[in-house]
């Protein structure tokens, strides 16, 4: 298995770029709850990255080791990072791509000062910043990867929230993905609030 390296960022910053900032979401995929986004930055870290050879892409951790990672990464004193979060109500009105690309922006936005973008997946996002998209980036990209934990674990949170107030969709297993449970849970109780209405939950 290959580990996401520090090689884009490094390059960017031997080029001038002090803030080099990864990109990445959570929550394209389910047919509930938000879209969420996080922008991450190294770039302040004075040891730089090496340390950091725990972080992959967050579907390839378990959920107690995303949220050890999590816990690191955001209590770090020269780490920045920023979420962006879009809801359902959103995603169902402009979809799911142009969702997620708001979501970004409100990160990016969230997070500060930012030089350079390194954007996880093939498309870009408005924003006055230079950006670079790579695809699979969470897999390639270390400061990307970061980002998929954060806004992975992030967004989990929110969900589990959720669940207190919609406990018969039992939103804490499944996190609004569409699995056999959560759809045979649709079908008992119709849609909830947070669904997302523009979604096959058939």
């Amino acid at each position: 298995m290959k580990y996401p390296n520090f090689n884009e960022e490094r390059k960017l910053i031997k080029k001038g770029y002090n803030v080099v900032v990864g990109l990445d979401e959570a929550g394209r995929g389910p047919l509930a709850g938000p879209v969420v986004a996080c922008a991450f930055s190294f770039s302040m870290v004075e040891v730089g990255p090496r340390p950091w050879v725990f972080i992959k892409d967050s579907k390839q951790l378990s959920a107690k080791k995303r949220e050890e990672i999590y816990n690191i990464l955001v209590n770090h004193p020269d780490i920045i990072w920023g979420i962006g979060k879009v809801s359902e109500k959103v995603i169902d009105k402009i979809n799911i791509l142009e969702a997620t690309k708001l979501a970004m922006k409100k990160a990016v936005k969230n997070l500060g000062n930012a030089d350079f973008l390194l954007i996880d997946g093939n498309f870009s996002i408005e924003s006055d910043v230079p950006q670079k998209s790579v695809v699979k980036g969470d897999q390639k990209v270390l400061s990307c990867s970061a980002a998929s934990i954060i806004a992975k674990v992030y967004r989990d949170r929110i969900m589990i929230k959720y669940h207190k107030k919609y406990p018969q969709y039992a939103f804490d297993r499944h996190k609004g993905y569409g699995t056999y449970l959560h759809r045979q849970l649709i079908k008992r109780h119709g849609l909830c609030g947070i669904h997302r209405k523009t979604f096959k939950t058939t």
